[in-house]
């Protein structure tokens, strides 16, 4: 197959310029496809997504999950841990590096968990695992006790590694399963408190300026979590911080009686949305991940209060990022490809990369899950017009999508 890129514009070192005329893939079978007058973007870099295998592969396999990856324009994206069995040993991260060896058409960074089961009882065993992990994580459990993480950031500060934190106070949830607000108040629905996320934040910001290490917030949703990460990067704490694409253009105003918006943390109020909009802006977010987490049909067809939380993302970001925040004019292009290639690369160590996506901008459409590689369907976007369509991702030299 032989691909030529005609009359495209194209990111270079941090701004879109005219491209001449080029080859970009030639593996000499002698099919040729040219694209013309599209956009070529450096391939996207998601550092949070549930491909769920081992364990629960009748929600999404590494096969499936890459595959909805590269339609998505994405050609590295990091999986957490929160499997079975458990990526707390070296012998239980072989089971899944195995799985994306011989299944996995994009690169998959597996996380290894924090603690044995993700109990947060036991330290796992970081010394095995950081040769062959990408940062370690109890996503989906929130480390509660401070010593222990407190040991878990000494013990990956060792090895130089990133711990990427779900932050989650058990203690503050109450049986919650969405935002407490006002929907949760007029609709009788159980509420998360704010606090809940960033009351943990605010305690390991101290066990960083203690420790030292390397340190990530996973899925920031309120202005006081965007806030104290402001405030800590301003004091030299080695922190960073990620958002996903349903809590910048979403908030509680919008949430219907479908676990299609049923997630954790969940959609908070409009206030806090905005701040997020700002964090984004001035830098304090470093980078948009998807939280990718596919569940089945069943488990999601419980309505709000019942169903798992948890929603779909790869196929959609990217879209639904450039309609409601660049061609409203929130953000520029370059700086959703900052935060969507550019960051999350630099943050979590990858080598540079000639992987590309290229992108129709001017083709409009509607999301349709039942067009998804993903075996979820479960979108808060389901119905939305969107501009941007994937036309071709390359990674490594091969074509790993193309439509």
């Amino acid at each position: 197959m032989a691909i030529t890129l005609k009359n495209c514009l194209e990111y270079k070192s941090g701004t879109f310029k005219k491209t001449d005329e080029r080859q970009i893939v030639s593996d000499g079978s002698g099919a040729a496809i040219s694209i013309s007058d599209c956009v070529v973007f450096p391939a996207f870099c998601d550092v949070h997504v549930h491909l769920r295998e081992p364990g629960f592969f009748y929600k999404e396999t590494i096969k499936s999950g890459t595959a909805a990856a590269a339609r998505g324009g994405y050609t590295d994206v990091f999986s957490m841990p929160n499997l079975d069995p458990v990526p707390d040993s070296v012998e239980n991260m072989r089971q899944q590096l195995d799985i994306i060896e011989k299944d996995a058409s994009i690169r998959v960074h597996p996380y290894a968990a924090i603690t044995v089961g993700q109990k947060g009882e036991e330290l796992a065993d970081i010394d095995g695992l950081a040769p062959i992990s990408a940062a370690f994580s109890d996503d989906g459990r929130g480390v509660q006790s401070a010593e222990m993480m407190k040991v878990a950031m000494l013990k990956a500060k060792e090895h130089g590694m990133i711990i990427a934190a779900h932050c989650e106070d058990n203690s503050l949830l109450f049986g919650g399963y969405i935002h407490d607000g006002e929907y949760a108040k007029s609709h009788g629905h159980k509420g998360i408190c704010s606090e809940s996320e960033w009351g943990p934040i605010k305690r390991d910001i101290e066990l960083l300026k203690e420790t030292g290490c390397k340190y990530h917030v996973c899925h920031v949703s309120t202005k006081e979590s965007v806030e104290l990460i402001r405030k800590a990067k301003a004091e030299g704490v080695d922190i960073t911080c990620e958002t996903g694409p349903h809590y910048l253009v979403l908030d509680d105003s919008d949430l219907q009686e479908d676990a299609r918006f049923k997630m954790n943390p969940p959609l908070r109020s409009k206030e806090d949305r905005l701040a997020l909009i700002e964090g984004i802006k001035d830098g304090t977010i470093d980078m948009i991940a998807t939280d990718h987490a596919p569940h089945s049909a069943e488990e999601k067809g419980r309505g709000l209060e019942k169903s798992l939380m948890g929603v779909v993302g790869l196929e959609t970001a990217f879209p639904v990022m450039y309609t409601k925040l660049v061609k409203t004019g929130v953000i520029t292009l370059e700086k959703l490809v900052e935060l969507m290639a550019i960051n999350p690369r630099k943050r979590f160590g990858l080598p540079e990369t000639d992987d590309i996506c290229v992108f129709d901008l001017n083709e409009e459409y509607v999301i349709d899950p039942e067009e998804f590689l993903t075996m979820g369907r479960s979108t808060p976007f389901k119905g939305d017009k969107v501009y941007g369509r994937c036309l071709l991702t390359v990674c490594d030299g091969k074509v790993v999508y193309s439509k």
